[in-house]
């Protein structure tokens, strides 16, 4: 049960504390997992969180549900998605009741521009340590900048990129693994 309520807290900090989206999450989620519990390391967390991404719903949510499913199997997955989404809904509710009085206020949006420049900083450090921990040869640059172009010149749709890479990524291990003495 400590161990339940251990997660629970856990993701319920982060969600807490997530602004800006499930991109923000990221350093958060390092820390946490990664550094302080061990509970999966930089390339694990990659993984989940790549995992969260081409999952339906939201991406902090699938994110935290994986992780909480990995420590402590279905009861862990619904404990850590509870805590994910217990801060929203109540941020939610309590913004939602009080916002439309306030929101023309000039404090309140200078606040709101203050908080869209520091998710704009956590997102690029988001990038920034998923591009170090993913791309680690000439393939995955040339899959980076193939990806890149695909969604936003041709304006391909981010589902066909991911099961183009998804294959690539198959047929360039099973390659290696034929080629291999």
């Amino acid at each position: 049960m400590k161990e339940l309520w251990q997660l629970y807290m856990i993701f319920f900090r982060m969600g807490a504390f997530t602004f800006g989206g499930g991109y923000a999450m990221l350093p958060i989620l390092q820390k946490e997992i990664v550094e302080e519990r061990n509970w999966a390391t930089d390339e694990e967390i990659i993984d989940c969180y790549a995992i969260g991404q081409c999952t339906p719903g939201i991406i902090a949510v699938n994110t935290a549900t994986f992780i909480g499913y990995r420590q402590k199997g279905l009861l862990g997955g619904i404990i850590a998605t509870l805590g994910m989404v217990s801060p929203s809904i109540v941020i939610i509710t309590t913004i939602a009741t009080f916002f439309q009085r306030f929101q023309d206020y000039a404090i309140v949006q200078h606040a709101f521009g203050g908080i869209r420049v520091v998710v704009v900083a956590l997102i690029v450090q988001a990038v920034i340590k998923m591009w170090q921990q993913s791309i680690k040869n000439w393939f995955g640059i040339g899959l980076f900048a193939l990806s890149f172009f695909l969604i936003i010149f041709i304006k391909l749709s981010p589902i066909f990129i991911v099961i183009i890479a998804a294959i690539s990524g198959c047929v360039l291990r099973t390659k290696k693994e034929v080629t291999s003495p």
